[in-house]
């Protein structure tokens, strides 16, 4: 059996005190069939990697029962002689970049519960309709909002190993998912159609600057079947400040896949 490091456990604390631990520990799915561990990050997948758990693990028969996921977020979670014991062992990781467009997108221009969340949490400093991607940016990259919520907390948080088996990422997941069927012994159903996760549907648009552009106008554009292209919402300004907040995540990400999926190099 492989020895397995546990990544924040070399604190003084007792482990059960340690948040960093606590918190990763708390993002690792059971694969029980293969003995495996997988680190679940939102926006990195994680719909599909859940639904392909869920019925990996007997729980659900198939796609068509995704709606079980959503009441069913920790039923997979590790313990700690599970994760000494692993068997395998694999994460998904994201272009930070194209992680903090996704979330915005997804959940600000869309008005999904999570806009709400943010709100509050910024003290309701800028309306939701309000909400540019320009204003967001500048609020979950505020330190006291950076951590409240998993879909921008940095990929680096989750981890729980200091070494896994395996690092996938999401840009090239379509050639790893072979790999990670074939060492976790799980199909992986994509959940994108039923859960509407993706803008493979959508035409992007390249031309223009939507930094500053309005959730409402965005919300119109996806309603009329375009998106602006991730990297369209970015200004150099905007690039520079989820570099300096995600460059652990990007160091991560650079020194595993080099920079060619980066969005920004």
């Amino acid at each position: 059996m492989k020895q397995r490091q546990l990544l924040y456990s070399a604190s003084y604390l007792p482990l059960a005190e340690n948040h960093q631990h606590q918190f990763a520990q708390s993002q690792a799915l059971r694969i029980y069939r293969s003995n495996s561990i997988y680190s679940f990050i939102p926006k990195n997948a994680c719909t599909t990697m859940r639904l392909s758990l869920a019925i990996a693990n007997g729980c659900i028969k198939s796609e068509a029962d995704f709606k079980w996921i959503r009441h069913n977020s920790n039923t997979f979670t590790t313990d700690l002689p599970s994760l000494i014991q692993a068997d395998y062992t694999f994460v998904i990781l994201r272009c930070p970049f194209a992680r903090v467009a996704s979330a915005y997108l997804d959940k600000i221009v869309q008005m999904k519960p999570l806009a709400l969340k943010l709100y509050n949490t910024i003290n309701k400093a800028v309306e939701i309709e309000n909400m540019s991607f320009r204003c967001f940016v500048n609020s979950i990259t505020q330190a006291n909002v950076l951590r409240s919520d998993t879909h921008w907390r940095p990929q680096t948080d989750f981890l729980v190993y200091e070494e896994y088996d395996d690092y996938f990422n999401l840009e090239t997941f379509a050639t790893a998912k072979s790999k990670i069927e074939s060492n976790a012994l799980i199909k992986i159903f994509d959940a994108r159609k039923p859960y509407n996760h993706s803008l493979s549907h959508y035409a992007l648009v390249n031309d223009g600057h939507f930094a500053d552009t309005l959730p409402g106008t965005i919300l119109a554009m996806m309603k009329s079947g375009q998106v602006p292209t991730p990297s369209a919402l970015y200004d150099d300004e905007l690039a520079t400040k989820v570099y300096e907040t995600y460059k652990d995540d990007i160091a991560l990400y650079k020194s595993l896949f080099g920079d060619k999926n980066l969005m920004f190099s």
